[in-house]
């Protein structure tokens, strides 16, 4: 494969960082820990920041916090990771697949608003791809009704909404730090929030509930962050804003160089938001979109589809007995390709890609 889809920025100083972590011989959570979490609040613009194992844990732990539970529904956007909606489950609450906007691929207010009910807890705003869900209207609506506003930004750091990082807006933010991810630590993931209620109720569900040594409250797991993690993910931090600079010129330049492709739609970045291009998405219309991913591949261009099947069309929700919805998660679930936008693409790189995107367009086109 030439060009990769993803290429984590693993250098010289994240294997020092290892290094120097297994020479301190203090492997799990202490200070390193505590470093990154600080360091990362700071960055989002939160009081509290808890590192935990991964991004999935993050946002069943977030849910857990809140008490939310059998009987408690939340609204979550039919076009996402899986993990989105399973984390509900995992607390025993049914997740209720809400549609998402065309251009942006987020959660629909216009559907949101059409979901709720007595038994509506929460809603997760997923900022898919980088770009952030309108969390001003979200944050609106969540106060309006009492209820809880929950952002995952596992594909979103350093994206910003309305001239303020996503991860401050929600009563809590589930961010992963898995390896395809804008910042990696390899596996892990963080809360954050400004709520001292949850962030205590998360420091003893990560941790086996305990309050002291051996005496524990609360029914609680091992959720714990490496120090390892913790000491790649504080180099990782420090070079974030020049990785998300790097993908936002790539996307520019494809951009530039893609747009007026007939049977191609390009994403979008509103007014109010700042896109930090976990993925380079495009909608491919009116021609076969796996004839396209098949063309690419065989000229040594990796790309993705993301995703291909919508929350309510998975055999684990089918067998629970979910309906037919969310129209235009259907219809994206079916056009959409991911082209590689990661900070290691040179510009002759870039160049490659987009013309044999067109080249693989017209050539599916009359097949």
């Amino acid at each position: 494969m030439r060009i990769r889809m993803f290429v984590p920025a693993i250098e010289e100083e994240e294997i020092e960082a290892v290094v120097r972590v297994l020479r301190s011989r203090w492997l799990v959570h202490g200070p390193e820990v505590e470093a990154f979490e600080k360091e990362f609040a700071e960055y989002i613009g939160t009081k509290y920041a808890l590192a935990v194992s991964n991004g999935t844990v993050a946002l069943t732990l977030i849910l857990k916090a809140l008490d939310i539970g059998p009987g408690d529904e939340v609204l979550v956007p039919d076009y996402t990771f899986i993990a989105t909606a399973t984390s509900v489950l995992m607390v025993g609450a049914k997740p209720v697949p809400v549609d998402v906007e065309w251009d942006t691929f987020n959660i629909s207010i216009e559907d949101v608003l059409n979901k709720l009910s007595p038994r509506v807890k929460a809603i997760i705003a997923v900022h898919l791809f980088g770009h952030p869900a309108d969390v001003k209207a979200l944050k609106e609506i969540a106060e309006d009704r009492g209820i809880a506003l929950i952002e995952d930004a596992a594909q979103a750091h350093g994206a910003e909404a309305y001239g303020k990082k996503v991860g401050s807006f929600g009563i809590a933010t589930a961010f992963s730090f898995y390896a395809t991810k804008n910042m990696t630590t390899g596996e892990g993931g963080i809360v954050t929030t400004d709520d001292r209620r949850i962030a205590e109720r998360i420091a003893l569900l990560r941790n086996h509930g305990q309050v002291a040594r051996y005496v524990h409250e609360i029914l609680g797991g091992n959720f714990r962050m490496t120090a390892i993690q913790a000491a790649i993910g504080r180099i990782q931090l420090r070079k974030l804003d020049r990785l998300n600079d790097a993908r936002r010129r790539n996307a520019s330049f494809l951009t530039q160089l893609l747009s007026n492709v007939e049977g191609l739609e390009l994403p979008v970045e509103k007014s109010w938001a700042k896109h930090v291009y976990h993925l380079y998405a495009v909608k491919i219309r009116g021609i076969d979109r796996d004839c396209v991913r098949e063309c690419m591949l065989r000229n040594g261009i990796e790309v993705g589809i993301h995703y291909p099947v919508p929350i309510h069309r998975q055999p684990l929700f089918q067998k629970l007995g979910y309906e037919e919805c969310c129209p235009n998660a259907v219809e994206l679930s079916k056009c959409e390709l991911s082209l590689p936008v990661h900070p290691y693409l040179t510009k002759e790189d870039v160049e490659f890609v987009a013309q044999t995107l067109k080249q693989c367009i017209d050539r599916c086109r009359t097949q």
